[in-house]
């Protein structure tokens, strides 16, 4: 027996590889996460079953069979719709549900956002699972060897060493049945149910639907997929559409250029593309992609209303919007009423610069701004969230924009909050969202703002899921490094059809003193504006378009 006993190093390396070995499968078959799936919130817990199973109460269950490997799969416990995603009062059970149904459409469109989501914290959760065992392992082993003695620890040895071989094999077996039979409390799944035809061609093919949710599916599944796939055509057409205006465009950049009628883009100019009310249309994503890229933009501005409700479930349009985004490119965001804090914390999860009442330097640019001091909430109306009313934080932007010597861009989410620190010229330039309607650039006080449309094609009373209802906006923004000036705005949009235009820049208009000053014979920063005009004004928007 002596001879076959394997030396001591190999004895604790196997001792080492069986404990980790244990809570690595511990940690990846009891991993859990909490997160949405479309409406709903939902509980999802890796199993055994080699199935991905969708449990909807007394609805039945979805399953589908698990990519997963090694015969792992996950359940899914969907849970209800949050308080602040009411129904409409006075619809039927059915209309309610069948409403259900189409919210699952923005899921559908974007699969690939919560499925990666998920498959991040399900890991991120394995891997706390397995530390945890491994220290807890760690701790009671060290503890046993304080309690043993070093007598007996001998003489443990010395029976063990002979049997190591099967002590280790032993060892992994139980613990691999133990964490087995800890994940392993679902239903096995039932051999020889078909398919659910409904989803063929989608993101859920394959799918098996049980209970009563199966005669739903059936009766309203085609109305759903139809969706669907009117959603998909008309995105990836408009983004085609899009696609061609910009080459139409390039074209005609290229050929003024040629001719000396436009100057060539400089290295000392920084673009942004300025996107605002998204309101969790996660098909102009695509959109939002081709045009940072096509635009070279070397910042992304979002003016805020990302979401609907700034509510948990909401984390797959803050995901859509960020993965459209290219690499390397920073998203700098003004959060509006429609958002949260938790909005806020999603966006800074994926690296988002989120504006808090200070400066920021991007890109060589100084952005002022803050999230919105008021909260919408769909049935619930507008209030006031934050320690001060919207008139407190605007003067305390113009205090702080007087403050930072320097800064270049105001970024807010209701155009009036600006007002004030446009009025005392220590704001150049303001970009806000909130009204769904464009205005600008246009002087107010002695600086520029510019308010931008919806790039979700938001229209009152539509929701915007689905195609557009109206039409979808970007700008275009360049600022030049050496002079501190923003050159001009460059409008694109997508209309309700699908067709696409973008427009040529346009140059932004300098400021004109006061009159009190160009009688005194002091010049204004932009000659070519006539020395009559007074400063415009812009009426505030609506509460909470």
């Amino acid at each position: 027996m002596t001879g076959r006993t394997p030396p001591r190093w190999l004895r604790w390396t196997l001792v080492v590889a069986t404990a980790v070995a244990a809570c690595v499968a511990f940690g990846v078959t009891t991993a859990t996460a909490t997160l949405s799936l479309g409406p709903h919130e939902a509980v999802y817990e890796v199993d055994t079953d080699g199935l991905v199973v969708a449990d909807l109460g007394p609805l039945g269950t979805i399953e589908i069979d698990s990519p997963l490997p090694l015969g792992l799969g996950v359940d899914v416990t969907v849970k209800e719709i949050p308080a602040d995603l009411t129904a409409v009062e006075g619809a039927s059970t059915l209309d309610r549900l069948v409403g259900d149904l189409d919210q699952y459409l923005q899921f559908y469109n974007t699969p690939e956002v919560t499925i990666e989501a998920v498959a991040r914290a399900l890991a991120g959760d394995a891997v706390r699972r397995t530390l945890v065992a491994l220290a807890v392992v760690a701790l009671a082993g060290w503890g046993v060897r304080v309690l043993l003695g070093a007598a007996r620890r001998r003489e443990l040895a010395e029976w063990a060493a002979p049997r190591t071989w099967r002590l280790a094999a032993g060892t992994a077996v139980v613990a691999l049945v133990a964490t087995t039979v800890v994940s392993g409390d679902v239903d096995p799944p039932r051999a020889g149910r078909p398919a659910t035809e409904v989803f063929a061609g989608t993101a859920l093919e394959g799918a098996r639907i049980t209970g009563r949710l199966a005669g739903v599916v059936d009766d309203y599944g085609g109305q759903l997929t139809a969706l669907y796939d009117e959603n998909e055509a008309f995105y990836a057409e408009a983004r085609g559409e899009l696609s061609t205006a910009w080459d139409s465009w390039d074209i005609r950049h290229a050929v003024r250029t040629n001719l000396g009628q436009e100057a060539a883009d400089g290295e000392d100019v920084v673009s942004m593309l300025i996107v605002s009310d998204l309101h969790c249309n996660t098909g102009m994503s695509g959109l939002i992609e081709e045009s940072a890229v096509r635009s070279g933009a070397d910042v992304v501005l979002n003016a805020g209303d990302t979401t609907m409700n700034g509510t948990a479930v909401e984390k797959t349009c803050v995901d859509s919007f960020a993965a459209a985004v290219p690499e390397g490119v920073p998203m700098v965001v003004a959060d509006g009423n429609h958002d949260s804090v938790l909005t806020s914390q999603q966006e800074a999860a994926h690296g988002q610069i989120i504006l808090d009442g200070g400066v920021v330097e991007v890109a060589g640019v100084r952005i002022l701004g803050d999230r919105d001091a008021l909260e919408t909430r769909i049935g619930e109306g507008t209030s006031v969230a934050r320690e001060r009313t919207p008139a407190e934080q605007a003067a305390e932007l113009a205090e702080t924009a007087c403050a930072e010597n320097g800064v270049d861009l105001l970024l807010i989410h209701t155009p009036p909050v600006g007002t004030p620190a446009l009025e005392t010229g220590c704001v150049p330039f303001q970009v806000s969202g909130h009204t769904h309607r464009r205005a600008g650039p246009e002087q107010v006080g002695q600086g520029i703002r510019y308010v931008s449309s919806s790039t979700a094609g938001a229209a009152s009373g539509q929701p915007t899921v689905g195609p557009l209802r109206g039409t979808a906006e970007m700008t275009v923004l360049r600022f030049d490094l050496d002079t501190r000036e923003m050159l001009d705005t460059q409008l694109v949009e997508v209309t309700p059809d699908g067709r696409a235009v973008v427009h040529d820049r346009v140059p932004v208009p300098g400021v004109v003193p006061p009159v009190g000053e160009l009688k005194a014979g002091v010049p204004g920063t932009g000659p070519s504006a006539p020395a009559s005009d007074a400063p415009a004004t812009v009426s505030p928007g609506p509460t909470a378009p």
